[in-house]
């Protein structure tokens, strides 16, 4: 049995191209975590390993973890690898275990990582397939999904790759994994602000549901808090999120099981498209009343009532369907998603295999409930027999994250929202319906967002979107719970991008609001009462070339002439001139749904996220602020779009811009254009060093230059890094 550290050389090796706070870690300080909470799977290595396979675990806390005593195993639960006793991991550390001594990793085959008990779960990866020629590992290491590596990097960093989605057409980049999901900056403003009166709350308020108002007025905000277990009714006094006063709610109502007893551990709540008529549903790890007791369940309440408790008319536990967990580890999530929008996006039932049917689940409602586990970061699909308390686990679905805070449905996107809170620095992710390729049919994650700039890295664990109807200038509000009441506050408002809302046309209910039932409308439809239509303007609708809109210009664009009137594209025909919109235009409220890689070198090929809502469109993709037309393209079915930076880019910070045919500014992101890596940057991302000398000094965007001084200055600080992992090896860690 092994105990592996990497060797002395590999180790030096290593500590040069590893981002990790070493020096903090092997201080002989560093304090030991009780229990290793920031422990996960890291990397697997199932077939052609040296010597033979082995499970990497990463370290992603602040202070060392004592992994003594935990558990692996694979799918088989008489396979066992205990990890031997004095086995520590350094803070953001690496520790690879040659588990082929105890088993074999198969084909298709589970890595799992148990506490000592050996039954309570922590982390775990499944696969169908030996990864080609490398290993499956996490991208980015400790929080992203796993994907196939570039490379084996045992004890190491992984080595996720740098591959040019565009140069197989045939390759959703959306999927791509050699590369994952593109981590970008939040689509919207980047101010927040608390929206609570201060203390009011106090800690440990979770979940977060908006339910609107069917106008432009502000709705309701429903929250749930964990500890006492309460549900909130909030209303906007003009200033403030409050509790309303009538109905016993202005303390919010303390939550009881169906008999009247304990106290429930409210986590999430969620509504369906019934509204509160139909219950508001709350997910919970346990009853805190029997605190060491994990009891992961939904519940319904009917909030009808005045009285100051409530107690739940209907409860799912579903202890015995989930991976067992620690009591806190629980059912942190859940959300409810229409069947109409399921069908539509021809989503897959994991129990049939086939497209899902609603009809195969009696008395289920018109939706499914998807549900976060704390634990692992995995989302589940249920549907809930809302007469018998039965239930069907119809799907299975990695966030990505190692834990999942809180879901969200947003049909305007098509997406499902899934968040993790300050273990991940506050991102998120858009899980979206694939449409092609191996996972056709299945939720993967399309984009993974940074917090807003203005948001603090607070533990975030509710989070909520309010109704297409409240967009103001292009963007509406967003709601973030923060259990820890940071500065007295535990509401915190922003603001996201509005995207076009996918309008069903066979659907009477208006799909950016499952609780508002007015009439949609189709902004295509020129017959659509709805929309406003000139009636001087003569309209032939035999004719394509009448414009049913006065303004729509239809000079000819003279690309070198600025005050030429825009022409819409004409997507069949490549040679229309593409013009760019105006710098200018280019404001906060205007970044909409585009997000693309922060950092790239000229020459690189990258991933634009558009957004699934203009899967099909042609569109202009433009490198500002001297507008450098970069592709015409058609949009993914995953929503996005491939790009090259072109080689003379100047360096430093720029923008790319997304415009449709019509010349309408879909979005735009902010990126910044570096000189090619010398670093020796496994990722080949270009985000390693750049020296001063390899700025541009022609650039005509802001440029870039760095004191010579700071790299050397972090090459020695890393050797002796390196050299501090070669003395603690051999002191501390089992040969």
């Amino acid at each position: 049995m092994r105990t592996t550290w990497r060797g002395p050389t590999t180790a030096l090796l290593t500590s040069l191209v590893v981002l990790l706070p070493l020096a903090a870690a092997l201080s002989p300080a560093a304090a030991v975590s009780d229990a290793p909470s920031g422990v996960r799977i890291n990397e697997v290595e199932s077939s052609g390993g040296t010597p033979g396979d082995w499970i990497e675990l990463i370290n992603t806390g602040s202070a060392s973890a004592d992994v003594s005593g935990l558990v692996l195993k694979d799918n088989d639960d008489t396979h066992s690898f205990v990890i031997p006793a004095a086995t520590t991991i350094p803070a953001g550390g690496f520790l690879a275990l040659d588990v082929d001594v105890a088993y074999g990793l198969g084909s298709a085959d589970t890595a799992r990582l148990f506490a000592a008990d050996a039954t309570t779960l922590i982390d775990s990866y499944s696969w169908t397939a030996h990864a080609a020629a490398t290993t499956y590992g996490r991208c980015p290491d400790g929080t992203g999904e796993f994907v196939t590596t570039a490379a084996s990097t045992k004890g190491a960093a992984n080595d996720c790759g740098a591959t040019d989605p565009g140069t197989d057409p045939g390759t959703d980049p959306g999927t791509d994994p050699g590369t994952g999901p593109v981590t970008a900056s939040w689509p919207g403003g980047t101010t927040v602000s608390t929206v609570d009166s201060a203390g009011f709350f106090g800690t440990n308020l979770s979940g977060l549901a908006y339910q609107a108002s069917g106008t432009s007025a502000p709705g309701t905000i429903w929250a749930a808090k964990n500890g006492v277990g309460t549900m909130y009714q909030l209303a906007w006094n003009g200033t403030t999120w409050a509790a309303v006063t009538n109905d016993g709610w202005a303390s919010g109502k303390s939550l009881h099981y169906a008999d009247g007893t304990g106290d429930v551990d409210a986590e999430g709540v969620a509504l369906t498209d019934a509204g509160p008529a139909g219950g508001v549903f709350i997910s919970s790890e346990r009853n805190n009343d029997a605190s060491k007791v994990s009891r992961p369940s939904v519940l319904r309440y009917d909030v009808a009532g005045s009285g100051s408790s409530l107690s739940a008319t209907m409860e799912w536990n579903l202890v015995a369907d989930l991976p067992t967990v620690a009591p806190n580890s629980g059912l942190e999530a859940i959300t409810w998603v229409p069947d109409s929008f399921l069908v539509a996006q021809g989503f897959v039932d994991e129990i049939t295999t086939n497209a899902y049917n609603p009809a195969d689940y009696a008395n289920h409602g018109d939706g499914l409930f998807f549900v976060g586990l704390e634990a692992n970061g995995t989302v589940y699909a249920y549907a809930l027999d809302q007469v018998t308390g039965g239930y069907h686990r119809i799907a299975t679905i990695s966030s990505g994250f190692t834990g999942v805070m809180d879901l969200e449905f947003d049909a305007e996107r098509s997406a499902l929202w899934a968040v993790c809170d300050d273990t991940c620095d506050g991102r998120s992710a858009l899980l979206t319906v694939a449409q092609a390729g191996e996972r056709d049919g299945r939720f993967e994650a399309a984009s993974v967002f940074e917090r807003p700039t203005g948001m603090p890295n607070v533990n975030n664990e509710g989070f909520t979107l309010a109704p297409q109807k409240l967009c103001v200038d292009g963007v509406k509000p967003v709601f973030w719970s923060d259990d820890n009441n940071t500065d007295a506050h535990a509401l915190r408002a922003g603001t996201i991008a509005c995207s076009p809302a996918t309008v069903d046309p066979t659907d009477p209910t208006d799909p950016t609001d499952p609780t508002d039932p007015t009439t949609p409308v189709d902004p295509t439809d020129p017959t659509d009462p709805t929309t406003p239509v000139d009636p001087t303007t003569p309209v032939d609708p035999t004719d394509p070339t009448t414009p049913t809109d006065p303004t729509t210009p239809t000079t000819p664009v003279d690309p070198t002439d600025p005050t030429t009137p825009v022409t819409p594209v004409d997507p069949a025909d490549p040679s229309t001139p593409a013009v760019p919109v105006s710098t200018d235009s280019l404001t906060d409220a205007a970044r909409g749904p585009v997000a693309a890689p922060t950092t790239a070198h000229p020459g690189e090929s990258l991933t634009v996220t558009v957004g699934a809502p203009s899967a099909g469109t042609t569109v202009d993709v433009w490198l500002h602020s001297t507008p450098v037309h970069l592709a015409r393209t058609v949009v993914s079915a995953a929503g996005t779009v491939n790009v090259t930076v072109p080689a003379s880019a100047p360096i430093g910070a720029h923008r790319i811009a997304v415009v449709a045919a019509d010349g309408t500014l879909i979005g735009w992101t902010d990126i910044t254009i570096t000189a090619a890596s010398t670093s020796g940057d496994p990722s080949g991302s270009g985000t390693g060093t750049t020296t001063a000398g390899a700025v541009s000094s022609t650039a005509e965007l802001a440029s870039t230059g760095l004191d010579a001084s700071a790299p050397v200055i972090a090459i020695l600080l890393l050797l002796a890094a390196g050299l501090g992992l070669v003395v603690v090896h051999r002191r501390g860690m089992p040969e």
